[in-house]
C-alpha cells in the first residue's frame, strides 16, 4: 500500500488551479538557465493525488545500467501527444502553462510524463532531459507535484556551483527553462526517513524527454 501524508492547507478543498502571471518567481541560474517556482499552484492537490493514484495505469520499468539490468526506482506512465490525460485538471494545467509560456517557448507543451514515488526508497538520479531536442536546444520542462513534498535538487553540470534544493509537493509548480536541461542536472534523492508518496507530472514540448 502507498502511504500518503495529507496537507492541512488542502484538507477538504476542491481541486482548483490558481493564476500564474506575477505569482511566478523566476530565478536565473547562469549559463542561460533559469527556474520558475509557483508554490501551491494547485489547490486541493491532495484530492488530485488520490485521483491520479487510482486512475493512472502505473507500471514498473527495468533499464540497462552499466553491465546489468536494474529496476527503475519509481512507477511510471507516459502520455504522448494526442493521448487523453488521466484527469481533466491536468489538461487544464497544460492549457494554462501554454497560455503563460507559449510566447517565450515558441511552442506548446505536448506530452506528460507521470512518476509515482511510493516512499523514500524511490528516487531519480542526477540527469538532464537531454533525450531528443533538449540535448542541443533551449526548452522548458514544467513539473507539477502532488502528494508528500520531496526535495528536487539542481546543480551545474560538471560542478563549479552550489546545489539548490526545492521541496515540492501539495500542488507546487517548478519550470526549468532556457539551457537548464543541458547545463544543469536535477535529481530526487533517496531518503532513509519515513516519507509518504508523491506524484510528479512533467509537461514537455514535442521531441523532449
Amino acid at each position: 500500500m502507498t502511504a500518503f501524508q495529507a496537507s492541512l492547507l488542502d484538507w477538504g478543498k476542491d481541486v482548483q488551479i490558481g493564476p500564474l502571471g506575477s505569482s511566478v518567481r523566476r530565478t536565473p541560474l547562469g549559463r542561460g538557465a533559469w527556474i520558475d517556482v509557483r508554490p501551491h499552484w494547485v489547490e486541493g492537490a491532495d484530492a488530485l493525488f488520490e485521483r491520479l493514484l487510482e486512475a493512472v495505469p502505473w507500471h514498473a520499468e527495468r533499464r540497462h545500467m552499466y553491465d546489468r539490468v536494474v529496476d527503475v526506482p519509481r512507477l511510471l506512465k507516459f502520455y504522448d501527444e494526442g493521448e487523453e490525460l488521466p484527469d481533466p485538471v491536468l489538461a487544464e494545467a497544460r492549457d494554462l502553462l501554454d497560455a503563460h509560456y507559449e510566447e517565450e517557448l515558441g511552442e506548446r507543451f505536448r506530452t506528460a510524463g507521470l512518476c509515482l514515488y511510493r516512499d523514500g526508497r524511490d528516487s531519480v538520479a542526477w540527469h538532464g532531459d537531454t533525450i531528443g531536442r533538449g540535448s542541443t536546444q533551449d526548452t522548458m520542462v514544467a513539473i507539477v507535484s502532488v502528494g508528500t513534498p520531496r526535495p528536487l535538487l539542481l546543480r551545474p553540470r560538471g560542478g563549479g556551483g552550489p546545489t539548490l534544493r526545492h521541496e515540492l509537493g501539495h500542488g507546487d509548480l517548478i519550470v526549468m527553462g532556457g539551457s537548464c536541461q543541458r547545463t544543469w542536472e536535477h535529481a530526487v534523492p533517496k531518503s532513509t526517513k519515513v516519507i509518504g508518496a508523491r506524484i510528479s507530472v512533467q509537461f514537455r514540448p514535442r521531441g523532449v524527454r
